[in-house]
């Protein structure tokens, strides 16, 4: 058993740190400290509202909005820091950030992984996320069994900054997924067809993808959007995507041009929402919305 912290209690991190509560001594900590003395009340962990609490811990894990937010947390820990800690970043993040955190770190004699994770708030749940991780192969080694708590598989993908790299391309591509089945389903509604009916042709033939298998069916046909991960979040993953990209002089323009329509979708129609909802962006110019026709 090992001393824990986990910094931030959102969506995926609260039953995320639950997992880690039912195996270590866990510490949690949160912006609303009453979550985080729900989150002692259901899994046992302990919760604290002073942030340098969670800074006698082997393993500190960190799952925020966006690096800077990890970054500010770093800082204001550092001083507090025991050598030999290691810090577990689970934030869909910036690889450059990962790695100005990771210096700072090491200065003061601790090890930085980039742990992104998916699975969505169901895997976050059931404890099978998918892990992506970034850091020196002994740290990983250390921190693996810890991080075994809430996976399924875990990766060890390179170097520090090369677990938030995987993230964004992979949120990217869920990105581009996304459009393009909508832009699809949309013409073909328009042509008189079915769009339950036009899936479950897509969905045993080549055109498939996790967003046609998954997102479509349980999302956007039964008009439901449940807010699971936030629309301004992918953006900000595909914002990300694009500037790895861009720093690697690959050329992407399929990349660039869904970073910019998850931007117009966020102004449209709101960052809060769920990122499947980005749907509504295509249907809006189109004038159709993507529902099965009543009586099929």
């Amino acid at each position: 058993m090992y001393r824990v912290a986990f910094i931030g209690l959102g969506t995926m991190g609260y039953p995320m740190a639950g997992h880690l509560a039912k195996q270590h001594e866990t510490t949690v900590w949160n912006r609303t400290a009453s979550k985080a003395q729900a989150h002692a009340q259901q899994f046992g962990s302990h919760a604290v509202e002073n942030l340098t609490d969670t800074a006698q811990a082997e393993f500190i894990f960190t799952c925020l909005p966006t690096s800077v937010e990890v970054e500010a947390v770093a800082e204001q820990l550092l001083p507090a820091l025991k050598p030999g800690t290691v810090w577990i970043d689970c934030t869909s993040g910036d690889p450059n950030h990962s790695r100005r955190i990771a210096e700072r770190l090491r200065s003061v004699g601790c090890d930085f992984l980039d742990a992104p994770v998916s699975g969505g708030k169901v895997g976050a749940e059931a404890g099978n996320l998918t892990v992506m991780v970034g850091g020196s192969q002994p740290t990983f080694n250390r921190a693996l069994p810890v991080i075994q708590a809430f996976a399924g598989k875990v990766f060890h993908v390179g170097d520090v900054g090369a677990g938030h790299a995987v993230k964004a391309v992979n949120n990217i591509l869920l990105a581009i997924g996304l459009l393009a089945t909508a832009e699809g389903l949309v013409t073909l509604a328009k042509q008189g067809v079915d769009p339950a009916i036009a899936l479950e042709v897509i969905n045993v033939s080549s055109g498939r993808s996790f967003a046609s298998e998954v997102h479509f069916p349980e999302r956007v046909l039964t008009r439901a959007f449940p807010n699971t991960f936030s629309l301004a979040l992918l953006a900000k993953d595909a914002r990300i995507a694009v500037s790895i990209a861009r720093e690697a002089y690959v050329p992407a323009p399929l990349m660039q041009l869904a970073a910019e329509m998850f931007e117009m979708a966020k102004r449209q129609i709101g960052g809060d929402v769920d990122h499947t909802a980005v749907v509504q962006l295509i249907e809006s110019w189109a004038g159709t919305q993507i529902a099965p026709k009543q009586g099929t």
